[in-house]
């Protein structure tokens, strides 16, 4: 089905008009007035407002010279459109409708009465910002249509794209500023919850471009809830945490999000059973605006995910496993009595060598 929007400047003839209602309400007719041989046109809100990158076709009743293939037209990177006989028009930040009255002023000098429609052909790329907690924050350009169908870009692709969100997002207060001709800017709240547990997708908001996406940092944390949001597509696939010390595999490990500690340390092997300290580890963990904290959490291989215990862990999260104090002795000794080590094995090579006075078996 094709989207126009028709403006006509002044009341035209009664059977001029009955034909243009005919052309207007029911594009579905293959007797319209101007052949279409343009590409599939893409459906469009009334709020769409248009940008440098649109392409559109503009159809001027009873003109066809103007109309059709030859009405079609890409608007300047300033918001222009270069129209014969009237020149240099700006449409930037105009609705369909709104542009086509601005035409239909311009032409009457020179048309009477005119009727135009203005339809748009292809979208231009949108630029969206992405700020708060997400994985990479910044701006995205993406496209606003693919392959002549309506693509909508929405809150949750904007942020798959800016790499999901991190472990401490609020989802339920996600904001869409939109900024607005007259300089304001529009808040609309997003509740990304409500979506996923009911499958509101008036909360999927539709972005435009321009608008920036907030997502906020969250005060309390749900662990139920927290899960749900790791296995949502909304979070990243993997995160990267860092075991280190008396395990058997230390090193960068890629775990699911929302990865417990006791899911981390059975994924570096475990304990080194002679070596570690299996009561307690340290867990030191990276935050974004470059402070490190650190505590001591006790070992529970039979709790389930909770902060004391068995908290959940953050990408680039450090978990340290100590030695025990056997190891720590051994260790100790070993480095203390290291140097009388290369002592006594001079003397052996030297009683090898038979330099050493002692005395010797015929």
């Amino acid at each position: 089905m094709f989207w126009g929007l028709a403006i006509a400047s002044s009341t035209l003839a009664t059977a001029q008009m009955a034909t243009a209602q005919t052309a207007t309400a029911g594009l579905n007719s293959p007797a319209s007035l101007i052949p279409v041989t343009s590409p599939a046109l893409i459906p469009v809100d009334n709020a769409y407002t248009l940008g440098g990158g649109d392409t559109i076709r503009i159809d001027i009743f009873d003109v066809p010279e103007f109309s059709g293939a030859n009405g079609q037209y890409a608007i300047l990177a300033d918001g222009s459109l270069n129209l014969p006989w009237i020149g240099k028009v700006s449409v930037q930040g105009l609705t369909l409708e709104q542009a086509a009255q601005a035409l239909a002023d311009q032409y009457t000098p020179y048309i009477n009465d005119p009727l135009i429609t203005v339809t748009l052909l292809a979208s231009r790329p949108l630029r969206i910002g992405i700020i708060g907690q997400v994985n990479r924050p910044g701006v995205y350009t993406v496209s606003a249509a693919t392959g002549g169908a309506s693509q909508k870009q929405t809150v949750t692709l904007a942020i798959q794209s800016a790499g999901g969100i991190t472990q401490i997002a609020d989802v339920r207060n996600i904001q869409v500023r939109r900024p607005q001709p007259t300089g304001t800017e529009q808040i609309i709240p997003v509740n990304i919850w409500s979506f996923l547990q009911t499958g509101d997708l008036a909360q999927d908001v539709e972005l435009r471009d321009g608008d920036t996406v907030v997502v906020p940092e969250a005060i309390a944390f749900d662990p139920a809830e927290t899960s749900q949001l790791a296995t949502s597509n909304l979070s990243p696939t993997t995160i990267s945490v860092n075991v280190v010390g008396e395990v058997m595999r230390p090193g960068a490990i890629a775990l699911p999000p929302n990865v417990s500690l006791n899911q981390a340390l059975l994924a570096a092997g475990g304990f080194n059973s002679q070596r570690a300290r299996r009561s307690r580890v340290t867990l030191i963990r990276l935050h974004p605006d470059g402070s490190v904290t650190n505590r001591s959490v006790a070992v529970d291989f039979t709790a389930g995910i909770n902060e004391e215990t068995n908290p959940p862990l953050h990408s680039s999260d450090i978990v340290m496993v100590g030695r025990s104090t056997l190891a720590s002795t051994s260790d100790f000794l070993g480095t203390l009595l290291s140097p009388l080590n290369g002592v006594f094995s001079i003397f052996r090579v030297l009683d090898g060598l038979g330099l050493t006075g002692g005395s010797s078996t015929p």
